[in-house]
């Protein structure tokens, strides 16, 4: 018995080139239920990390002056943290599909490799579908509830953006608030929010807001226009540190993504190799 099954364990070992049963010519070469198997592993664990990371980003950032990590540094590290979460979980679920995958006796190993690499990047892609669409719901409900909390709410409030600051220092005024200051603020901030789409304050809108500072605030129309200058420079200068900010962070997430789909493959192919090898008893 015993060299019997030394026999069949080197006949599966030995795998001759391009030689197919009719078993295996007809047979799919995706085993999905591996691939969903370790695609679910992929989302779940990636979700376990992410929420570590946010506690853990949240609970080293503090309101109190030379109190905490610096923003900078937080943001590195969940760039960080956020690649570490595409090489653990999509490694581990690309990993896990390779070992549950049907076992090919009769393809060649060119192929066997090609299709556990295929298996791996199948894993990271299902399991950033699933991801994706759990992290849109959620925000999507969030939303939703937000927005029904708040329908007695005026349109003018609801459509506050963070331009706010500026506005409020275009208009600080040693004066008592007069009745049009609230109106005068929301047409500045719609001015602002034009003139930062176009990427310039046109001569009009320009000379309407001096006008409008002077009147609101007591300041000279010069006095104004030099005021109006300055906020929209800091507030032009915020909207583009804010773009190239979300423009780095998105370069980044697609190195972290790509970095997933590498692990899940090479992952992969592990598990398949190693569950070839596993010997009959």
């Amino acid at each position: 018995m015993a060299q019997v099954a030394a026999a069949n364990r080197v006949a599966d070992d030995r795998v001759p080139d391009y030689v197919t049963t009719n078993a295996e010519i007809s047979a799919s070469g995706v085993s999905w239920a591996a691939i969903i198997a370790g695609a679910f592993v992929a989302a779940a664990l990636s979700l376990s990390l992410l929420a570590l990371g946010a506690g853990a980003g949240l609970s080293s950032l503090s309101p109190w002056a030379n109190s905490g990590v610096s923003p900078s540094a937080v943001r590195v590290g969940a760039l960080l943290w956020l690649a570490i979460i595409e090489i653990v979980s999509c490694g581990l679920g690309g990993y896990i599909a390779g070992r549950l995958r049907t076992k090919w006796v009769t393809v060649h190993t060119d192929e066997v490799y090609f299709r556990d690499t295929a298996h791996g990047f199948l894993v990271w892609a299902v399991s950033l579908v699933v991801t994706a669409a759990f992290l849109t719901s959620a925000a999507t409900a969030m939303v939703g509830a937000e927005a029904r909390n708040n329908n007695n709410v005026r349109s003018e409030n609801a459509a506050t953006n963070a331009s706010g600051y500026y506005i409020d220092s275009l208009f600080r005024s040693s004066q008592p608030a007069s009745a049009n200051d609230a109106q005068a603020r929301a047409e500045a901030n719609v001015i602002f929010t034009h003139a930062l789409a176009e990427r310039q304050l046109n001569q009009e809108d320009k000379t309407y807001l001096d006008e409008s500072v002077a009147r609101n605030t007591g300041l000279s129309v010069p006095e104004a226009d030099k005021r109006v200058t300055e906020v929209f420079q800091r507030d032009q200068q915020t909207a583009e540190t804010a773009r190239k900010a979300v423009a780095h962070s998105l370069y980044w997430l697609f190195v972290a993504l790509l970095l997933g789909a590498f692990f899940a493959s090479f992952a992969a192919t592990l598990g398949g190799r190693r569950r070839d090898h596993v010997l009959h008893v």
